[in-house]
């Protein structure tokens, strides 16, 4: 039977101080196009359908709009995507988180989301998260009650990053992630230079640090899930 995954979407289209935000085009459409071949894919959000692109991410990546967001799969499955709370965990062997810096506002406190992403880690099953994807596993606990992250190593989007898009300054989101990764035990690993790709596997935990790490993402899934 054909291994389902699951791509969970930010739905916060705005920061803190009300600038653009959503999820970032190539961290969803670079592992779908690796991943897609092998395995069936479905979206969610918290709020469901057509979940809020970061207008930025589409100037930036203009290749990725005919191949991904022109793409009619891609389009179906954005307006039909589930509300988090619809999701049938025993449906799915994975879970992926796509970045944005959405997910650092909505997802991180979304108890809806820590529920569903613990089920998963607890399982045994598969969670995957690139760039700012992991915030939304902050919340997320072992059977312990312990963060997934404390005494694992783990990436995601880095602090100097984050100063290089001037999201430090300007205050647009609640927590950095390199800082709060760290403060759960996180043992916070990144490329030797900003914005290169780095990707740890940590079990059943698969994180990435940035734009350039979403397509190694995708591969380190498809490898975890042909073992």
């Amino acid at each position: 039977m054909t291994k389902r995954i699951l791509f969970v979407f930010t739905s916060a289209n705005r920061t803190l101080t009300g600038a653009n935000t959503g999820w970032y085009l190539p961290e969803a459409a670079h592992p779908y196009y690796v991943l897609a071949p092998h395995f069936t894919i479905d979206f969610a959000s918290p709020a469901g359908p057509n979940p809020p692109v970061d207008e930025y991410s589409v100037q930036t990546f203009p290749d990725d709009i005919g191949k991904f967001l022109e793409n009619t799969e891609v389009q179906k499955k954005l307006s039909t995507a589930k509300k988090l709370s619809e999701v049938n965990f025993d449906d799915y062997d994975a879970i992926f988180y796509v970045g944005g810096h959405g997910p650092v506002l909505d997802l991180a406190v979304d108890p809806v989301n820590i529920q569903l992403a613990s089920k998963f880690y607890r399982t045994g099953k598969l969670v995957a998260a690139v760039c700012h994807g992991p915030a939304a596993l902050v919340g997320v606990t072992d059977e312990s009650g312990k963060s997934i992250f404390a005494g694992k190593p783990a990436t995601g989007f880095s602090n100097v990053e984050e100063k290089q898009v001037d999201k430090v300054k300007a205050s647009d989101i609640p927590f950095l992630l390199e800082d709060k990764i760290s403060s759960l035990g996180g043992k916070y690993e990144k490329a030797a230079e900003p914005w290169g790709p780095k990707v740890v596997v940590a079990g059943n935990l698969i994180t990435g640090q940035n734009p350039a790490s979403a397509h190694p993402i995708g591969e380190a899934i498809l490898q975890a899930l042909q073992k």
